[in-house]
Parts: C-alpha cells; sequence; structure tokens
C-alpha cells in the first residue's frame, strides 16, 4: 500500500484496478505517438511503447481526529456500460481492511464528483438489494453536484449509477450536502475545481506546514499537465475544465504542494513543475 504523510496526515492508496492502455474513449488527443515524447512520463504513467497507464483507486485521509475516503472506485456487483467495468468481483474493502481501515471505522465519505468510478462502493449488494458500505459514515456531496445528477433523466447509464451508488446512501440519511469551499475539519478542506462536472471539487490537506492537494477528475493523467488543452470526452464542460487546469496548474506549479492523482499509477503524487509553456510531475 502507498502512503504519504503531509505534516499529522496520513493518505493512503487503495488501488481497485491499474492497467495500461484502454484510455482513447476518454483521452482521445493522447495517441501513443503524441505521447511519446513526453519521456517524463515513463515508466510511472507510461509504458515505453507511449501507452498510458490509469488507476482507479481510493484515498484514505487519516487526520489525528478522522478517517475520510475519497472517492469509492466502481464497486462490485454492478451492471455497467463498460464491460471491464461491470460484474465486478473484487477484494477492495478486504484490501481496505488490510491496510488498517475496515469499512465500520470510516467515518466520512467524500465524493469528489459523482461519475461511475467515483461512486461505486458507496454501496453493496445484501440479499439483493443496495445498502450503504460505509454505515458510521457521513457521505458528503456538494451540492450543485448532487443536484445535476439527480435531475439528469436523459441518460439511462447516469440514471443507473445514481439509483444503485448514490440514492440508497441518500434514502439511509447518510448524506450531507456542503459546498465546494466546505472545510471537513481543520486539515482538509474542499477546493472547487469544476468544468469535469458542474460541481467538481478537489480535496486540500494542510497540516504542520505541509500540504497536498487530490486532484479528483480535473486532472485525468499527467498527459494533461504537458498539454493543458487535452480535454476528456467525460468532461460536463471542456472550455470550463482546460481552464481550471490553467488556473489550478498555475498556482501550484513549484510549490511544495504535493500532487496526489485520483487516476495516477505508479507513484501516484509528485510535485508540479514548470515545463517550457507547460507543466511536469516530478516523482
Amino acid at each position: 500500500m502507498q502512503s504519504w504523510k503531509i505534516g499529522k496526515v496520513k493518505v493512503t492508496k487503495i488501488v481497485e484496478m491499474e492497467v495500461p492502455g484502454g484510455t482513447r474513449f476518454i483521452l482521445p488527443d493522447a495517441t501513443k505517438e503524441a505521447c511519446q515524447p513526453i519521456e517524463w512520463m515513463k515508466p510511472h504513467f507510461m509504458t515505453e511503447e507511449g501507452r498510458l497507464i490509469m488507476s482507479i483507486h481510493a484515498l484514505v485521509i487519516e487526520t489525528p481526529d478522522r478517517r475520510i475516503v475519497v472517492d469509492t472506485c466502481l464497486g462490485n456487483d454492478k451492471k455497467r456500460e463498460i464491460p471491464a467495468w461491470s460484474d465486478l468481483s473484487l477484494p477492495f474493502l478486504e484490501d481496505m481492511e488490510k491496510a488498517g481501515y475496515p469499512a465500520d471505522s470510516i467515518d466520512t465519505v467524500m465524493c469528489t464528483h459523482l461519475h461511475v468510478d467515483h461512486v461505486g462502493w458507496n454501496t453493496r449488494l445484501v440479499d439483493g438489494k443496495w445498502v450503504p458500505t460505509f454505515t458510521g459514515a457521513r457521505y458528503l456531496m456538494a451540492t450543485p453536484e448532487f443536484d445535476y445528477w439527480r435531475a439528469k433523466d436523459d441518460d439511462p447509464a447516469s440514471q443507473q449509477i445514481f439509483a444503485d451508488s448514490v440514492q440508497p446512501v441518500f434514502d439511509a440519511g447518510l448524506v450531507d450536502f456542503v459546498d465546494t469551499t466546505h472545510r471537513i475539519c481543520p486539515e482538509v478542506t474542499l477546493m472547487p475545481t469544476h468544468g469535469h462536472t458542474p460541481g467538481h471539487v478537489s480535496v486540500l490537506i494542510e497540516s504542520e506546514g505541509e500540504k497536498a492537494m487530490i486532484t479528483g477528475d480535473f486532472v485525468h493523467h499527467p498527459c494533461q499537465m504537458a498539454r493543458v488543452d487535452w480535454c476528456s470526452t467525460a468532461d460536463y464542460d471542456q472550455k470550463a475544465a482546460q481552464a481550471t487546469r490553467e488556473r489550478v496548474f498555475a498556482e501550484f506549479a513549484e510549490t511544495p504542494t504535493l500532487i496526489i492523482g485520483t487516476h495516477f499509477a505508479g507513484a501516484t503524487a509528485g510535485y508540479l513543475r514548470k515545463d517550457g509553456d507547460a507543466y511536469r510531475l516530478d516523482v
């Protein structure tokens, strides 16, 4: 298990799956030919052949007083449009427990947004019914994010995701709606990074003079640091998403803030540096 210390805070990565390739559907500009010249992405984020490597993982933030899971991956037993994400049977909860974080020890679940690969383990299937996985936790969701997906009735796939992974925790009375600058606890604050979705947030951690940021999906892959203009097909508003990347990269480049990528494979975390007219991630 990878983990990082930010002052008195520990962040631990719990991997659900990590695979090379298969990113063209989400980052169509990131062809092998376009990525190969970006040498600094090897070996953590790209193969020698130029195939991008991406990870689906949760990040557990442990402060002196809280245990917070940021994003809950895909989940088991769920019917999804992407075959490799459907009907999974993975040892995610067992891996959490091995890392020292059994489900019943989690007091907060923070969804940076409500896409399929960020809400899956919000619930699990028990006797044919979707029930909350983290029964002792409050599930925090940005108000504009929840309202957008609850009202999205023109997309059956999104309706299914909401029905099996969001609605059950709401019905159980476990959801707290927060604004996009909400302070979860003294060490952990949300930062609005909209564009990928209407209410998308990133997570800032500060403790004993040290800082880190969990990205969420305003940046899917480090290649978007080299090419800020490469947008995701999953972006709700590509222009706004690019503007967010430009703003956030300019703010954090050449600072001692540890950048922890929600989908970054391998080393996963590093420091943002200027690289000519663009940026790179030093790990």
